[in-house]
């Protein structure tokens, strides 16, 4: 047994008469004071297993009983692994502390191509710049995307798909997909339901659900590179009550022994992530100048898991350029949050990277590539620094008006944003202001975004010496324009878009 890897018992019993999903097989695995019972499950041809991640070395032993039965102790060796990543305040981290920053992309139907084309997709991976993948445990009914699987993840009975009837051939497939992508360094970001269907996923009734979502966490929750995000476009999702899904998180919360991460993804309407079971937002749309006052909102990390795809479709969000995609990446990074990459090049194959994987044609991986070095080489992440001009608030604005000499001070225009409804004030704000943040008083980020600036000021800490570099986002360049500096330093920039200044500390 390793620390920070899955450790796996395998018994031989008699096989379940009627549901192979639900079964009664439990563990209890105890470490010093410290003791977890998972559930086991059947993994068909009489073999049943049971799961554990261990997140501490030390002897364990273990007892197994219900269908089948068993005991034992095993000596778990100290860590050869990150270990999963959890919550790290509005950040991320992997339980040996070493920090995890999601440059994540999207290939929704991976698991449902024909295994040449998996291949070439894990080939295309291994060279890429993403530490995550976004993609679907059932298949996608879409335009471009009109293959019929080879596995589902049921059987069927009476011609409907019976979840207590699990094909596991098609389980087997995936666990070893997560494995690989576990390998190479990603985390599977792991979408339960979806409302692109035509064989009746998207009409389980909610008792199917629970009975998919047992067997799922049953499964799956010992990998350590596991996401649970309940949906893609959750609101879509016409037959399900906005209640369940409620019922989902909790029922996930409370039955993964581990505390994978969790979230839920929307279409027009923000899932509710002050849930308590939901540890991160995952959204989408192309506001991702939101990332600061979203973070402010909820306490939690931020990832716009769906900002529109570089490509050439005729749909709105699968047209963007190479440019915007980058733009808006660095746009979401400079603000303290993250953003999740995809790509729509249309072909005659009907191959598209975003719901098929393939290969990669645009130009934003090398230019994300070149972010993601940046950013893993700060001392820390990124936290938002409030725009004087536009982040203030409603009780600041009170105080401003009982303090004549505050409110005068203002100027006639900040009065006049002052008294702006806030949400006018942030649709403002999106367009206008630039993007900074920082890592303490280690390194100071500014992103300029569209504007083409021809110079900009930098306010740096008095008594410290810094290195200022001007960052072009497209052209991938560094150029040392300072060194030894602090205070106001006036820093030159030559008057185009996806420019940065990065100051770290001397």
């Amino acid at each position: 047994m390793k620390q920070y890897e899955m450790f796996e018992l395998e018994f031989k019993g008699k096989a379940p008469e009627n549901f192979e999903a639900c079964i009664n097989v439990k563990a209890e695995f105890t470490c010093s004071d410290e003791t977890k019972t998972v559930k086991g499950f059947y993994a068909g041809n009489n073999i049943y297993k049971v799961r554990y991640y261990p997140s501490k070395p030390g002897s364990y032993t273990w007892h197994v009983h219900g269908a089948v039965e068993g005991s034992g102790t095993e000596e778990c060796i100290p860590f050869t692994s990150h270990g999963m990543v959890k919550v790290d305040g509005e950040h991320f981290k992997y339980e040996d502390n070493t920090q995890y920053y999601p440059f994540g992309t999207t290939i929704y139907a991976l698991l449902h191509q024909v295994p040449e084309l998996m291949e070439k997709t894990m080939r295309t991976l291994a060279q890429a710049p993403f530490n995550k993948v976004r993609m679907c445990l059932f298949p996608k009914h879409y335009d471009y995307n009109n293959n019929e699987p080879r596995l589902f993840a049921f059987e069927k009975n009476d011609g409907r798909f019976d979840v207590h009837k699990p094909c596991f051939e098609y389980w087997e497939l995936l666990e070893d997909t997560i494995l690989r992508l576990d390998k190479l360094g990603i985390q599977c970001d792991l979408i339960l339901f979806h409302p692109y269907d035509h064989w009746g996923f998207s009409k389980l009734t909610k008792e199917e659900c629970m009975v998919y979502l047992d067997y799922a966490v049953r499964r799956l929750s010992a990998f350590p590179n596991v996401w649970w995000s309940l949906a893609n476009e959750y609101d879509l999702m016409e037959n399900f009550e906005r209640s369940w899904w409620y019922d989902f998180a909790r029922f996930i919360g409370e039955n993964d022994p581990y505390g994978h991460l969790l979230s839920n993804h929307n279409w027009m309407t923000y899932w509710d992530f002050d849930d308590p079971h939901t540890t991160h937002c995952c959204i989408q749309g192309g506001n991702v100048g939101d990332v600061p006052s979203l973070k402010k909102k909820y306490n939690k990390p931020v990832i716009f898991d769906e900002c529109g795809y570089e490509g050439d479709l005729m749909y709105s969000w699968g047209n963007l350029s190479g440019f915007e995609i980058v733009h808006r990446i660095w746009t979401a990074v400079a603000g303290g949050g993250y953003c999740t990459h995809g790509e729509t090049f249309a072909n005659d194959d009907e191959i598209l990277w975003w719901s098929k994987g393939g290969s990669l044609h645009g130009k934003s991986p090398k230019r994300i590539e070149f972010l993601r070095r940046i950013v893993e080489a700060l001392p820390g992440p990124l936290t938002a620094v409030p725009d004087p001009f536009f982040d203030f608030t409603p009780e600041m604005v009170e105080a401003w008006k009982n303090d004549p000499v505050a409110w005068e001070n203002l100027g006639n225009v900040g009065r006049c944003l002052a008294q702006l409804p806030q949400e006018k004030l942030e649709a403002l704000a999106a367009g206008m202001r630039v993007v900074s943040s920082q890592c303490g008083q280690e390194a100071y980020l500014t992103y300029y975004g569209r504007q083409c600036m021809g110079n900009a000021i930098v306010n740096l800490p008095q008594d410290m010496d810094y290195k200022v570099e001007v960052i072009d986002v497209w052209d991938m360049t560094r150029e040392e324009v300072a060194y030894g500096v602090s205070g106001e330093v006036r820093v030159v920039l030559p008057g185009k878009e996806g420019m940065a200044v990065l100051a770290t500390r001397i």
